[in-house]
C-alpha cells in the first residue's frame, strides 16, 4: 500500500523511474542464470523462468535444497530435502514488482531512491506493511539497454538478500509446467 506522503521527482528521475517501468513491462519472458547472496553472505546459484503474469521458478543448484515457484497468485519455497513448502501470497511478497503485467513504478509504488551512472541505473521502492513492517526493493539495470541486472531485497528486520542474473533471454518462452504448484503437497 503506497503511503499518504510521496516524494516529489524532478523531470530527470522521473523519465528515469518511467524508462525502468517501460523496461519491466516490456519483458514478458525472462530466463537467466542467479546468483544469490544471502544476509548471512551464504552463496547461492541456479537458473530462473519468468512468464508474465506472476509466473516465476528459481531453482537452486546443489547443496541448495530449495527451490521457489508461483503460479501467479501463490509464491512456494519448497525445501526438498525436509518435504515441506511455505506457502505466500504472490501480493505479499516483492516479486509482484518483477512478475506484473504492467508496471508503473510511481504509480504502484513508493520509490524512495533513483541513481544513474554511466554503467547502472537504480530505483529503489519502499512499502510499508502495519504487521509486518518496512522492506525494501532496489533493482539494478545496465545503463545501456536497461537490461535487469540484480535486484536487492531488504526485509523488515533490515536483512538483505541479492540476486544477480546473467545469460538472459527474452525470446524464448519458459515451459508452463515449471510453474506448477502442487497444493496437495500442503496438506500432508
Amino acid at each position: 500500500m503506497r503511503p499518504a506522503e510521496s516524494v516529489p521527482y524532478d523531470g530527470s528521475q522521473k523519465a528515469l523511474v518511467d524508462r525502468v517501468s517501460a523496461y519491466l513491462t516490456s519483458v514478458q519472458t525472462l530466463i537467466g542464470n542467479f546468483q544469490q547472496i544471502g544476509p548471512d553472505g551464504s552463496r547461492a546459484t541456479g537458473r530462473f523462468s519468468i512468464q508474465k503474469p506472476g509466473k516465476v521458478r528459481f531453482e537452486y543448484e546443489p547443496p541448495s535444497p530449495i527451490d521457489v515457484v508461483s503460479d501467479g497468485s501463490s509464491v512456494v519455497v519448497r525445501n526438498l530435502t525436509l518435504g515441506t513448502q511455505d506457502l505466500y501470497a504472490l501480493s505479499q511478497t516483492p516479486l509482484r514488482f518483477l512478475l506484473a503485467d504492467q508496471i508503473d513504478l510511481l504509480r504502484d509504488t513508493n520509490v524512495v531512491a533513483t541513481s544513474r551512472d554511466s554503467n547502472f541505473v537504480a530505483v529503489t521502492v519502499e512499502e510499508r506493511q502495519l504487521l509486518v513492517g518496512t522492506s525494501r526493493l532496489a533493482l539494478m539495470f545496465n545503463a545501456k539497454d536497461m537490461a535487469l541486472r540484480q535486484w536487492t531485497v531488504t526485509d523488515p528486520q533490515g536483512y538483505d538478500t541479492t540476486v544477480a542474473v546473467s545469460n538472459l533471454d527474452t525470446t524464448h518462452k519458459p515451459d508452463p509446467n515449471l510453474f506448477k504448484i502442487i497444493y496437495e503437497r500442503m496438506l500432508q
